[in-house]
């Protein structure tokens, strides 16, 4: 079944922003009241001159608890799957025994490139998948994953009883899987403890599906349209960022949604023209993409 998708989770009602001005009054109000009753009016005045040693303290405390509080919302996140990242992220995979994989291993003079947060949050996820021993998609894609940092995407189905076809994708170049890659992972999937006797496995690459994009914004009136380009360019390739795995669908509602920026009234899609059906052995690819500026609608 698909993984849950952490980053529509919202925030739990753990974690709560803190608000700096509702500190200070609590902190205040604290204050009065620990003073005898005949000199309150009297604190609760100076505590309203900011020039006053007393109204300093406060902020300085307030100030310091509201710290406090966002280092507690931090260890919070830091305990969850969805938001913990970093060597947090490492500990919390750890406990999946999933360990962050090396993508290009370290050299004299450059550090190691590793495996992406993303990536690694997506495979802790799915680490229960690769406890059954009956052979279900979700294993063979785990293990699939699992068997080197170049694999950004792997997709098992049976075409017909007893046969497995898992298809890689790779991180490297248009996304298609090398050979060397593709013996990686057979070398995992193949291995007795983790194909059952039953299957038999053909591990292939994804078949790239390319597509180009040419798209015209319209603006509403109002000043020059450079920002407003950037910004949906830079709002695509957030998209295309997260898309093209395997059997990912280009639709052109998301491709207008991404591109629909502040600014922008009406998007004109060219092309593609129309939506492109991915298969669960194809992945989809841009190889090219031009946005511009279609005029103003007054």
């Amino acid at each position: 079944m698909p993984a849950v998708d952490l980053s529509q989770l919202p925030d739990p009602a753990i974690i709560a922003e803190p608000d700096f001005e509702a500190i200070l009054a609590d902190t205040k109000a604290m204050m009065i009241a620990a003073y005898p009753a005949e000199q309150r009016e009297a604190v609760s005045a100076a505590l309203e001159l900011e020039s006053e040693p007393l109204n300093v303290i406060a902020q300085t405390t307030a100030f310091r608890e509201m710290l406090l509080r966002q280092r507690v919302n931090e260890g919070a996140r830091a305990c969850m799957l969805s938001h913990s990242a970093g060597t947090d992220l490492d500990n919390l995979a750890g406990n999946m025994n999933t360990k962050r994989l090396v993508i290009t291993p370290a050299t004299d003079t450059t550090d190691a490139v590793m495996e992406s947060d993303t990536s690694l949050r997506l495979r802790a996820q799915r680490a229960y998948d690769g406890l059954s021993v009956a052979g279900p998609s979700g294993a063979y894609e785990y293990f699939a994953r699992s068997a080197s940092g170049l694999v950004r995407d792997a997709r098992a189905i049976s075409p017909s009883p007893a046969n497995v076809t898992v298809s890689i994708l790779s991180t490297e170049g248009d996304g298609t899987a090398t050979e060397a890659l593709l013996n990686t992972v057979r070398a995992v999937l193949n291995a007795e403890d983790t194909r059952p006797v039953a299957d038999r496995l053909t591990v292939q690459s994804a078949r790239i599906v390319t597509w180009r994009l040419n798209a015209k914004l319209y603006f509403y009136p109002g000043p020059e349209s450079e920002p407003i380009l950037a910004a949906a360019e830079s709002s695509f390739r957030k998209w295309l960022a997260e898309q093209g795995l395997i059997g990912q669908d280009v639709a052109l509602s998301a491709i207008a949604a991404a591109l629909h920026v502040h600014g922008v009234q009406r998007v004109e899609i060219i092309e593609p023209t129309q939506n492109m059906a991915i298969s669960d052995i194809q992945a989809a690819r841009c190889e090219s993409f031009t946005i511009s500026e279609g005029g103003r609608n007054e």
